[in-house]
């Protein structure tokens, strides 16, 4: 009787890389538009993905200003030009370097 070998994962830490085909890019709505920015993380153990705006200032979502915002999707409902500017994807895992992707979103204005 022959011994039967299965396939083990590799257990070792990778730092957090980006998927640049399912991550957002600079991008570019119409005020009063949802938008939905994507950051794709892998890494072993697997990365956590943070959203801050580069300037500093808070994120309007809805009613609400935060800081930063966790998860792979920034969603924005009714985007006015107060949400104009760069956003910064950051995914950490605990294995050196953290990672941070710039993107731009643009706001062109209604014209009533």
């Amino acid at each position: 009787m022959g011994l039967l070998y299965l396939p083990m994962p590799l257990l070792y830490p990778v730092p957090p890389y980006l998927d640049e085909e399912l991550t957002s890019s600079d991008t570019d709505v119409r005020e009063g538009t949802d938008v939905s920015l994507r950051c794709v993380a892998k890494g072993s153990p697997e990365p956590e993905v943070t959203w801050r705006r580069e300037d500093g200032q808070e994120i309007s979502i809805g009613k609400s200003k935060v800081s930063s915002v966790r998860g792979s999707y920034l969603n924005i409902t009714k985007v006015s030009r107060l949400h104009m500017g760069a956003y910064l994807c950051i995914s950490s895992n605990g294995v050196a370097p953290s990672l941070s992707k710039r993107i731009l979103l643009g706001v062109s204005c209604k014209i009533i």
